[in-house]
């Protein structure tokens, strides 16, 4: 690998990053609605998500669900089902609860809760997936490294890259969310806002077709 290819993924992958997503968009809703902490938990879950995917490339695994509807569609239904039951999550702290749920739910604004969420919602997400077979072979030079060398350190620095973004976003997002929550009327109304971003990105994860990657650049 060289400079030239490390010179033309980077800012391409920060574009990508910084444009609105599932990802960036929960990173915001969630510091708004549950603090900085839970913010930062799902912007490095959705992150570390990447490595998944980077994985199924690199073993041709999302070649298979490109090629596979009945595959696509069972992860697409299951992201969309994850993403409805976070949402649900939010909703229903936004219309109050008892003082035993309150107990029972005492750790959504920590850090690991929402580390997993994220995580587990940026792994089962298919339009991921063939993002990234789209994506990462597009940088990919003849050398001495090989293809799945190739795709591995990419897919890597891509994740990095989207961590540092996502943890931006997480940082901005959390102070607001902070100073909003001050007025006890702020909250409620976050946490409901925030369960419609997701149950709406779950409708649009169900609505968006598969399209199968385009063949990687030749060297």
């Amino acid at each position: 690998m060289n400079s030239a290819q490390f010179l033309l993924f980077i800012p391409t992958a920060l574009l990508l990053a910084i444009a609105p997503g599932p990802d960036n968009l929960g990173v915001l809703a969630l510091g708004l609605s549950a603090g900085r902490r839970a913010s930062f938990g799902f912007a490095l879950g959705c992150a570390a998500g990447c490595l998944n995917h980077t994985l199924l490339a690199v073993l041709g695994v999302s070649a298979l669900i490109a090629a596979s509807p009945m595959a696509f569609k069972t992860l697409q239904w299951a992201g969309a089902a994850y993403l409805v039951w976070i949402g649900w999550q939010s909703l229903r702290q936004s219309l109050g609860r008892n003082a035993k749920e309150q107990s029972n739910t005492e750790n959504d604004g920590h850090f690991l809760p929402h580390f997993k969420r994220g995580l587990i919602a940026n792994a089962i997400n298919p339009k991921v997936a063939l993002f990234f077979l789209a994506f990462l072979p597009q940088f990919v030079q003849s050398g001495s490294w090989g293809l799945p060398q190739q795709l591995g350190v990419l897919g890597i620095l891509f994740t990095l890259i989207s961590a540092l973004v996502f943890c931006m976003l997480a940082a901005s997002a959390g102070g607001i969310g902070s100073w909003l929550k001050r007025s006890p009327r702020a909250l409620p109304l976050l946490q409901g806002a925030t369960g419609l971003l997701f149950m709406a990105l779950a409708l649009r994860l169900i609505l968006t077709d598969g399209v199968a990657p385009p063949p990687a650049r030749p060297a």
